[in-house]
This record gives C-alpha cells, sequence and structure tokens, in this order.
C-alpha cells in the first residue's frame, strides 16, 4: 500500500490570516511546526493501517514549510519549486490513494478561510469544464489522470465540504469553521492530529472503493483573472483564447496538458504585478 500526500497550509488547525502563511509573518515559524504535526497525523494513521511507502509534497507557497528534521522518519518528502506537477509533483500510478492535509476551499467561497486557486493575487475563479473548482479538484484531476482516488481530505470546513460535493463520500476532517474570511472557530490541535490520524486509517482502506476522479475530454479551463493585465500576460501562452477582459480559456486533451497550461498563465499572469522597491 502507497500513500501520496500532498500538504497545504492555509487548512491547518490555528490558522486564520495571511500574516501566518509566510515566513515575513511573526506566527510563521509556529504554523511550521502546527502543519507537520497534522502531516505526521496522517502518515501514522496510513502507516497504521497497512501503508508501506508514504511520499510527502509540500504544497505551500515556495514549499519549504515542513520541517525535515520533525517528519515522521517513514515517509519521503519532496519539497522546493519549480515542479512541473506542482502541489501534485511526484504523484504516479505507484500509488494505491492520494491525502490533501491542510487545504482550503476555492476562491469566492463564502465564509471560508483564506480561500483561494493556486494564486490568490492574480487568479478571481477556475472553471473546469463549466464547473467551479479550486484546488482540491484541479489536483484531484491530476491524481485521477495517473489511475489514482483522493480518499482523505482535511482542512476547513468550506474545504471539507467542497471536496465531499466533488469527490463523493471519502474521509474529511473539518479542523475549523471560519466565521469570515479572517476568522475561524479551530478544535484543539491535539484533537485535530487524533481525528486526522483516524481518518487517514480509514482512507487508506477506502482506496479500493472509490473511484479516481474523471472528466470527459476534452477538458475546458477558463481562469478570470484579477485584472486585465493578468489576462494580457496569460494570452502569450499559445492557444489562448481571449473571452473578455479578464477571462481566459484553454482547451487540453488530458488533465496534465490542462495543468501546465494553467501553472503557465497564472506565472505570466503574476509577471504582471509591480515590483516594489
Amino acid at each position: 500500500m502507497k500513500v501520496y500526500i500532498s500538504a497545504d497550509l492555509e487548512g491547518v488547525c490555528g490558522v486564520v490570516h495571511r500574516d501566518q502563511t509566510g515566513e515575513e509573518g511573526k506566527d510563521y515559524e509556529k504554523v511550521r511546526r502546527w502543519m507537520t504535526a497534522e502531516v505526521n497525523s496522517a502518515i501514522e494513521g496510513a502507516l497504521a493501517a497497512g501503508a508501506r511507502k508514504i511520499l510527502v509534497n509540500d504544497s505551500h507557497g515556495d514549499m519549504r514549510n515542513i520541517l525535515p528534521d520533525e517528519l515522521h522518519p517513514k515517509a519521503l518528502l519532496i519539497s522546493g519549486s519549480l515542479k512541473p506537477l506542482s502541489m501534485m509533483e511526484g504523484i504516479s500510478r505507484e500509488f494505491d490513494c492520494v491525502f490533501f492535509v491542510g487545504y482550503h476551499a476555492a476562491m469566492g467561497t463564502r465564509s471560508a478561510i483564506l480561500d483561494h486557486s493556486y494564486y490568490g493575487q492574480v487568479v478571481s475563479e477556475v472553471k473546469v469544464n463549466g464547473r467551479m473548482v479550486g484546488e482540491v479538484g484541479l489536483n484531484a484531476l491530476v491524481a485521477g489522470a495517473f489511475g489514482v482516488p483522493v480518499t482523505l481530505v482535511t482542512g476547513d470546513r468550506g474545504a471539507v465540504v467542497q471536496a465531499r460535493g466533488l469527490l463523493g463520500p471519502i474521509e474529511t476532517v473539518a479542523v475549523k469553521e471560519a466565521t469570515t474570511r479572517y476568522a475561524a472557530r479551530s478544535i484543539h490541535p491535539s484533537e485535530a492530529h487524533r481525528l486526522i490520524r483516524d481518518a487517514a486509517s480509514r482512507a487508506v482502506a477506502l482506496s479500493a472503493r472509490i473511484k479516481p476522479f474523471r472528466l470527459k475530454p476534452p477538458f475546458r479551463l477558463t481562469m478570470r483573472f484579477i485584472n486585465s493585465g493578468m489576462a494580457d500576460g496569460a494570452a502569450i501562452l499559445p492557444r489562448t483564447k481571449r473571452l473578455d477582459g479578464t477571462t481566459t480559456e484553454y482547451v487540453a486533451k488530458d488533465p496534465i496538458e490542462m495543468f501546465q497550461a494553467m501553472q503557465v498563465w497564472v506565472t505570466l499572469g503574476a509577471s504582471t504585478i509591480p515590483i516594489r522597491r
């Protein structure tokens, strides 16, 4: 049994503000430990259920958040960026199931902590074949392209509700419930660890029953940017269709091509943000 874990940070218990999510923030070093502890809980649950290989992909920001010396010794860690598959780097057909730990809801979700879709300063909305998706949906499509189901999602309640609506009766753990985008009621970290550990054990067993998330091709990706300048940048990518001032479209033959086109769009869009010195 082989388990792949994609770990984000905004959905970790106790995280409620952007100040906590990057190295400039006063709480960031604490949050790195919180993130590592939740990942360890998922690892412990998977091992207890019989997992023999676990690969963890640090999937937040510059992707250097998890503390290697505090990560469970039975897990392998991918950290740093750029990565060709970003939050899903390292996924392959050898894995039996995927866990998303510390995830958040899609941009535009009401009462969801720090909702965004890949890059909140650039992306306003993402749709695939007409359906709004966030990181849960986009990353699940990548896993599905390799025939691997997502069986566990942890994060705020907005994230896990979206995950179940998209992926079906998978295991989920809501470690907090948002009041607004920057305020939430969180359970105690020790309780979050217990719930994640137990859910991860059950999620391993689900791998034989949950189908990989797939959509029928072609894959029509549409992205609405924060402003028209960002869409100007994204439109440089060949085969991009401009739908209006802030929206672009790309039609791909498979989820991997679609996913990588999205990454290029986001990079090009972000390149138009003025640098203040």
